[in-house]
């Protein structure tokens, strides 16, 4: 073996190696994963109807990102939606803030909007947000229109 086959192999395969890392890094920013726990609170909340939102929606206030949507369950004993949101622990949610199930576009993605509150009661951690406002059901909105039972 010589030194220049040597030289080459060691360069592509560095070339290789960077290739996987920037692909890994692309994943996981296109995800919007965290390597790290990061430092997020937990906060629950019910739903009456929670149709077309997904785990890992995003969570905004005034239309900017502070959180996602980790789960979604089904509480069995309201039968409601329960929606566990992760938020950005620097982010401070007044006990009366609103969150709302909302829609991205006419036709796009679901997610979960946080209107402020003007309690001085922050939530912490474990804490559940109260007031919501369920999903709007734009099919069973057009069928009542298209059959003339709008109120």
């Amino acid at each position: 073996m010589t030194t220049h086959s040597v030289k080459l192999e060691l360069a592509v395969g560095l070339f290789v190696l960077t290739g996987v890392l920037a692909l890994a890094w692309l994943s996981i920013k296109m995800a919007r994963m965290e390597l790290v726990g990061g430092s997020f609170k937990t906060i629950q909340t019910h739903f009456t109807s929670v149709a077309g939102l997904r785990s890992g929606a995003a969570v905004e206030i005034s239309g900017v990102e502070v959180g996602r949507v980790k789960r979604i369950d089904l509480d069995t004993r309201q039968f409601d939606a329960l929606v566990t949101l992760h938020i950005r622990h620097d982010v401070p949610i007044q006990e009366d803030a609103i969150a709302s199930v909302r829609t991205k576009g006419l036709i796009g993605d679901r997610y979960v909007k946080i209107t402020p509150g003007a309690s001085d009661n922050l939530l912490k951690s474990g804490d559940r947000l109260v007031q919501t406002e369920p999903a709007i059901d734009f099919e069973e909105l057009i069928s009542q229109f298209i059959h003339g039972s709008v109120k």
